[in-house]
C-alpha cells in the first residue's frame, strides 16, 4: 500500500548506501529502493523534468492506524509513459530530498 501527498515533503535519509539496491521495471521511469538486509522498498521516486517525486510504503511505517487508511486498487496496464509521469506530478510527494551516506 502506497501513500503520497500533493502537498506533502520527504526527506528520506539513507544512512549506508551499501544497504540499499536500486530497480526500476519496465519503463525505467520510476526507482523502487529496496533494502538489502530485509527486502523492503519504503519509498519509490521518479525524476520528472529535474524534479524527483516519490511515494511511501504503508506498511514499513511503525504506528499507522489501519482506519487512518483509505484502500483503493489501481492498474496501471497500459498506461501510456506520458500518461504515468503526469499522474505521478499531479499525485505524488512533490518535494523530495534523497541524503546518502556510505
Amino acid at each position: 500500500m502506497w501513500t503520497s501527498h500533493r502537498g506533502a515533503t520527504l526527506s528520506v535519509d539513507i544512512a549506508d548506501a551499501s544497504l540499499v539496491s536500486r530497480y526500476a521495471f519496465g519503463t525505467g521511469t520510476a526507482t523502487f529502493h529496496v533494502c538489502a538486509r530485509c527486502g523492503a522498498v519504503p519509498v519509490v521516486t521518479s525524476e520528472i523534468g529535474g524534479r524527483i517525486y516519490a511515494v511511501v510504503n504503508v506498511n514499513v511505517l511503525e504506528g499507522v492506524i489501519d482506519s487512518w487508511l483509505v484502500p483503493a486498487v489501481a492498474t496501471f496496464d497500459g498506461e501510456a509513459v506520458e500518461n504515468r509521469l503526469a499522474r505521478r506530478e499531479r499525485n505524488w510527494i512533490p518535494e523530495v530530498i534523497v541524503r546518502e551516506r556510505r
